[in-house]
């Protein structure tokens, strides 16, 4: 028999079974994303739920277009640096673009990477009832899955920019058809992006798994934001749903012309930061 007394003191720690059952509980979800150590680390203490390690990264780090380019690689050393970060929050490896459509085997490699390499407790797929199969043969392996219906930006070019979903009759019918299928294919939650909110609504009443809302109204189980919109560290864009609870770059900016100030004018390294 395995030891396992050293698990004995980790109950505070969010798993995916305790994502049912603050559903159950009726215990809103907190989530954010984050790409590094100390972002992880303060999110962590600070108490939030689950960490998404986005392929989100791609626009809001790396500066692409969208998030199309972001590899495997880039996400795998993303997701080690938050997930040593992480002590309490579950920690979600957002699966990027081409990491799982090509084949079921390279979905299935790619996934357990997040858990094997990453340090993740779970992965993030973008779709609907189409990807059900591949979700439950993920699942069937081992790997908990989170899925994410409504705008899905790595279809942003199928979709023909950022749109609201949920308008349409033949929308809420896949909307609602999906969230059954991904639920039934084992998904332990699912991300509702840019989806009207009575849509948001029937959708999460409809399932025994928690919605993820990003765009999506009040009535989802939890709400997730990219953590560099809503510290206002993002500066390109700012999407309607968010909501800046601080000013970084301006914070960031200001700490830095004092620095340059002080470095042109001789007044930093001082007494106090030289070694004597």
């Amino acid at each position: 028999m395995g030891d396992f007394s050293r698990y004995k003191g980790d109950t505070d720690r969010v798993t995916t079974r305790k994502f049912r059952r603050f559903k159950k509980d009726g215990k809103k979800i907190a989530v954010l994303t984050a790409y590094d150590y100390p972002t992880a680390r303060i999110l962590d203490t600070a108490g939030i739920d689950c960490i998404l390690v986005g392929d989100s990264a791609g626009t809001v780090v790396a500066g692409y277009e969208n998030t199309l380019p972001v590899t495997m690689d880039e996400m795998i050393f993303l997701c080690k640096a938050v997930s040593k970060g992480a002590k309490r929050a579950l920690v979600v490896g957002d699966m990027p673009f081409m990491s799982f459509q090509k084949s079921e085997s390279d979905a299935i490699e790619n996934a357990g990477r997040f858990l094997k390499e990453g340090g993740a407790a779970a992965v993030k797929l973008e779709g609907g009832s189409e990807i059900a199969p591949l979700i439950l043969k993920m699942v069937d392996f081992g790997i908990p899955v989170m899925g994410h219906i409504g705008l899905t930006p790595q279809s942003i070019n199928k979709f023909g920019g950022h749109i609201v979903m949920g308008k349409t009759e033949k929308q809420k019918s896949y909307l609602l058809q999906s969230a059954k299928a991904l639920q039934d294919a084992g998904c332990f939650a699912i991300v509702l992006e840019s989806v009207l909110p009575d849509m948001a609504r029937a959708i999460t009443e409809s399932i025994r798994i928690p919605t993820i809302g990003i765009g999506a109204g009040v009535h989802c189980d939890g709400q997730v934001l990219v953590v560099s919109d809503m510290i206002g560290l993002f500066e390109d864009f700012r999407p309607k749903f968010v909501r800046a609870y601080a000013d970084a770059a301006g914070l960031i900016r200001k700490a830095a012309k004092e620095y340059i100030d002080d470095v042109k004018n001789g007044r930093f390294p001082g007494d106090e930061e030289t070694y004597k």
